[in-house]
């Protein structure tokens, strides 16, 4: 498998170069990125160096909503060859087109991306991903196929129906959100089969953020190796970043995307090893080259193990997604952990958040797993607000729900209902 330049020299010469022919392909071709580039008092040819990508200026999930549906592309549209676009739940979907060269540069990644988790040519690979819109279900479809695997395209949902086909056609890796994972873990259990003894060896989860204590409840339960496969629609889709198996943080291929890190108030650069808000600027995008996007996930930039390229340290939340919480800045993936902790609840919760009198109150709903007793539930229940208050520092409230009652998601969890807004005081 090829995983690009093999020294940090080369590296740095391929980014610099793709870097200004993609800064020129977009200011050339996109009226956006023209009249941006135009309103900051830069072009492609004040790139001098990779450090100058500094002075040019972002772009925000916003940006690409205002400029709905095409107004970002930056080929014709006869040379589009698909359309992707987010679900749109908090506003304009952002949608994002592909050249023929762009599926088959993502299918490539995400090739790459299987074989570092150890996924190899042959094996079979069910994708439990969403099709459609969504970039998962096609993104691992393509690059599984790519890397010469046969691909069992079942989608998501139907729980029932993924572990009798698991059982019946015996893949040697899933590609799925490890939340939906954990659903399908409790759906063997409850069919009263025994995941371990699946033939699945391989996970490779993305979507969302998810914890350590989420990936030792994966691998424990199905016995198999679970690696982080990172990307957004945005930049391209999963693809832009993967664990190798055993690694611990996914390596970005940054033959193909230049990352920084900035400040999330004032934008500013931030050193590698400091944690902020993770930038991504395409390098071989052809339909929507992107420039410097904001990601709002938090994380740091590591060096590179496997390869000269820089690894990602796990994403500790967004800044969008952030909670606060009567002053106290809060990531659902803080509670996912508490909650992880206690052997007896099982990892399917929802945090409730309202303002009945002035002040922030939190529900955390929890369900027990179903062969737990149910007086153990509730004083693990008792310890997990007392774990919450202790390590995060917020005060909540633990109501157990019983076992399969909270709604799950066959896409990204939804893990926050957030009515301080309805009727706050």
């Amino acid at each position: 498998m090829d995983y690009g330049p093999t020294s940090a020299s080369e590296l740095k010469h391929l980014q610099f170069e793709r870097l200004r022919a993609s800064l020129a392909h977009a200011y050339a071709n996109s009226p956006f990125y023209a009249q941006a580039f135009d309103r900051h008092g830069v072009s492609p040819q004040d790139l001098q160096d990779l450090r100058d990508l500094a002075r040019f200026p972002f772009t925000t999930k916003q940006d690409l909503r205002a400029n709905y549906p095409f107004g970002m592309f930056a080929t014709p549209m006869e040379q589009v060859a698909r359309i992707h676009a987010s679900s749109g739940t908090t506003g304009k979907p952002t949608v994002v087109g592909y050249t023929a060269d762009d599926i088959r540069m993502w299918a490539g990644l995400v090739a790459r991306s299987l074989h570092a988790a150890g996924v190899r040519p042959g094996m079979k690979v069910h994708v439990a991903y969403g099709y459609g819109l969504f970039t998962g279900g096609l993104g691992a479809h393509y690059g599984a196929e790519t890397l010469g695997c046969t691909v069992i395209p079942l989608s998501g949902g139907q729980s029932e129906k993924q572990v009798q086909l698991i059982g019946d056609f015996k893949p040697d890796a899933i590609m799925v959100t490890p939340s939906y994972m954990l659903a399908l873990l409790d759906e063997f259990r409850r069919q009263g089969v025994d995941p371990r003894a699946s033939s699945l060896r391989f996970g490779v989860f993305g979507a969302e953020p998810w914890t350590e204590p989420m990936r030792r409840e994966i691998e424990t339960g199905f016995g198999l190796c679970a690696t982080d496969i990172y990307g957004l629609s945005e930049v391209i889709g999963p693809g832009v970043a993967q664990e190798f198996a055993g690694d611990g943080m996914p390596t970005i291929w940054e033959d193909h995307f230049y990352p920084e890190i900035v400040d999330p108030e004032t934008g500013e650069p931030l050193p590698d090893g400091e944690e902020g808000e993770l930038v991504f600027t395409s390098l071989t995008k052809q339909a929507l080259p992107i420039v410097r996007y904001r990601t709002r996930d938090l994380t740091r930039l590591m060096p590179g193990d496997a390869t000269p390229m820089r690894r990602m340290a796990r994403i500790t939340g967004r800044c969008d997604d952030m909670l606060i919480v009567r002053g106290v800045n809060v990531f659902p993936t803080q509670i996912e952990e508490q909650v992880l902790a206690c052997p007896a609840l099982a990892p399917h919760f929802l945090i409730e958040l309202t303002r009945p009198a002035r002040m922030d109150e939190v529900t955390l709903f929890v369900e027990g797993r179903p062969d737990a007793d149910h007086g153990l539930c509730a004083e693990q229940g008792r310890l997990l607000a007392h774990r919450v208050k202790e390590v995060i520092g917020i005060t909540l409230r633990v109501e157990l729900r019983p076992s399969g009652t909270l709604d799950r998601s066959v896409g990204k969890a939804v893990r926050v209902r957030d009515l301080r807004q309805i009727g706050s005081a």
